[in-house]
């Protein structure tokens, strides 16, 4: 550790975002970085602490401190390579990571100003792809063949670890593009595709053959292969079955986020294709992510208003005693969308979706309170009576992804991500997609595999 004390006379210091007025004319990413000084500055905070709970709360096992030094001293080489060597996709996750290791920070729990992990991180990413540091490498082939379904961050993930260790490796993948969720889910402005792209390139140049707009039945898998990996993630979204969902003007999320991320790579849709929020009144209902993005994406698309709700109650601002570490904080969560112009509303149920001349033009919803379960359960959800009408033009549901559901496969046959889990963190899916490699490099020796 460089700077002993840093943490004392250096104040966390965020890159911040564009401004608002300039970051919603366009899908440009909102988040802005440091210079290379502020960023070493940044690092110099990082205590080296001697149970360092930033490592322990990261899926992937991050060694932040080790790198965060590395970072300090200008030995930005070695920075990536301490950090490449747990994380094959820093540039993704110092973008996107709701960044469980800075919960986690013993400058968070004292003072609630953790070292800039995840900025640091997705900086000297960039630094590596910028000096040259990242080389393809051409591994000494073992004769076996691995199958992945699935191009998204586990299947990337697992495709480079196995790669790595000499196993010739195809990836399967339905859409016309690799990167699954970080392509078709995720907004440019959080995530820009050429990031996406300048991986890929990489991985190709390695040996990783890519079948791309080719659908795999995972009970009729691709013949020639010596194990498989299933890495299809959760395809199946939420939906709200309540009275008047067959009106026109309801959408899953992602029919509009993956298709606006396809209009920016150049594909066209046919008009009445369109999910386009151009001069309507939009209500998102779910309180997530992904919600957060469908306000961000209808900002930029020319929406009159906004209005954003969730079903949940309002989560307390900075602390919640209900959820102390070293658990999740459920504290309220404004993003850069959220700071574009949103009306956000808590405690409010959907009961039905009004229509006229088949389109919808609002949503009866009704404000429920949540009654504390005696055994510390799960609360219980109480209609109170209290009825409205939003008006809209536009209904999104982002409301989460069904956990699917897997047959019983052979012994070679292997499953990862939220194939597995159920929906969850891209941090969770690159890790889970290292364990699997990790259980067909056992299976093939003979150990335990998946088992």
């Amino acid at each position: 550790m460089g700077n002993p004390k840093a943490f004392l006379n250096i104040p966390r210091q965020e890159a911040g975002y564009r401004p608002v007025h300039e970051r919603i004319t366009d899908f440009s990413q909102v988040e802005q970085t440091l210079n290379s000084h502020e960023r070493k500055l940044q690092a110099s905070r990082c205590m080296d602490c001697g149970v360092p709970f930033c490592h322990w709360a990261c899926p992937l096992g991050n060694k932040q401190p080790e790198f965060q030094d590395a970072l300090y001293k200008g030995k930005w080489r070695e920075a990536y390579e301490v950090l490449a060597a747990t994380n094959d996709f820093p540039e993704f996750t110092g973008r996107i990571c709701p960044a469980l290791c800075e919960k986690s920070c013993v400058l968070k729990l004292s003072c609630d100003e953790p070292v800039t992990i995840r900025e640091n991180e997705a900086a000297i990413a960039e630094a590596a792809f910028r000096e040259g540091y990242i080389v393809p490498i051409q591994p000494e082939r073992n004769g076996k063949r691995v199958a992945i379904i699935g191009a998204g961050p586990a299947g990337l993930s697992a495709a480079c670890r196995l790669n790595a260790k000499g196993y010739e490796v195809t990836l399967f993948d339905s859409k016309p593009m690799p990167g699954g969720l970080l392509r078709y889910g995720i907004p440019n402005f959080k995530l820009d595709k050429a990031v996406i792209d300048r991986r890929m390139g990489v991985l190709e140049a390695e040996g990783i053959k890519f079948e791309m707009g080719v659908t795999v039945d995972v009970q009729k898998l691709p013949a020639g292969f010596d194990a498989y990996c299933i890495c299809t993630g959760t395809p199946q979204a939420r939906d709200l079955n309540i009275p008047g969902r067959e009106l026109k003007g309801i959408y899953l999320a992602l029919e509009m986020l993956s298709q606006q991320n396809q209009i920016l790579d150049g594909e066209t849709f046919p008009k009445d294709r369109l999910v386009n929020a151009k001069g309507k009144r939009v209500l998102v209902i779910g309180g997530g992510d992904t919600g957060s993005d469908c306000i961000g994406t209808s900002i930029r698309q020319g929406a009159v208003s906004v209005t954003q709700i969730e079903i949940m109650p309002q989560p307390p601002v900075g602390h919640n005693d209900a959820t102390p570490w070293p658990q999740w904080p459920i504290v309220l969560k404004t993003t850069s969308s959220h700071e574009e112009g949103c009306t956000r509303r808590w405690s409010l149920a959907s009961n039905q979706f009004i229509g006229k001349n088949g389109k919808v033009c609002g949503v009866e919803v009704e404000e429920v309170e949540w009654i504390p379960a005696q055994d510390g359960g799960r609360p219980t959800m109480k209609p109170t009576g209290k009825k409205e009408v939003i008006d809209t033009d536009m209904v999104l549901l982002a409301m989460g992804f069904l956990k699917p559901e897997q047959p019983e496969f052979p012994e070679n046959v292997f499953v990862a991500g939220d194939a597995a889990r159920g929906a969850s963190l891209v941090v969770h899916a690159l890790a889970d997609g290292r364990r699997v490699a990790q259980r067909v490099s056992e299976f093939f020796l003979g150990g335990e595999g998946r088992r």
